[in-house]
């Protein structure tokens, strides 16, 4: 199998998926921000200098999703059906889950991703005054369903 992104020149091109059935996808992705304690006590109680960290970092991602094909060179706008993103304060930093989901002829992973990875670049924005050693971690695909590939579950 090629890669669908380049035609028969090696050129890139966009995936021609008019033939395709609509059908409902869903993705799940994850990433993380590590922050320090100190970090972390002041995003839970609110005492951050710019204010609520992670509702500010829920809006960005969610608006990131939005326009992940203006971002992508070679991604398709897709009627997004819904967007979620949340976040874990967990010991060493924040986890944050970005779910998207529509019914298209194509899949929302890079929707996902790219919630994942805008949140994170807010919630960073917005930490950066009370330490300036947070760090973007990864960024990964959880789960996948939906289209001719069916469903992935990272193992």
């Amino acid at each position: 199998m090629g890669l669908t992104h380049l035609d028969e020149k090696g050129a890139a091109r966009m995936v021609d998926v008019g033939g395709k059935v609509p059908t409902r996808r869903v993705a799940k992705a994850r990433g993380r921000v590590c922050l320090n304690l100190a970090t972390l006590g002041l995003i839970a109680q609110g005492g951050l200098p710019k204010g609520d960290a992670l509702a500010v970092a829920r809006v960005a991602g969610i608006m990131a999703a939005k326009r992940t094909p203006e971002l992508i060179p070679l991604c398709h706008p897709l009627p997004l059906s819904s967007v979620t993103v949340d976040f874990t304060l967990e010991p060493d930093g924040v986890l944050i889950e970005a779910v998207v989901s529509t019914t298209a002829p194509t899949g929302v992973e890079m929707e996902a991703m790219t919630a994942v990875s805008v949140a994170a670049l807010a919630l960073y924005d917005m930490v950066k005054s009370v330490e300036k050693g947070a760090s973007i971690e990864r960024v990964w695909l959880e789960e996948k369903s939906g289209g001719k590939s069916g469903t992935y579950r990272r193992g």
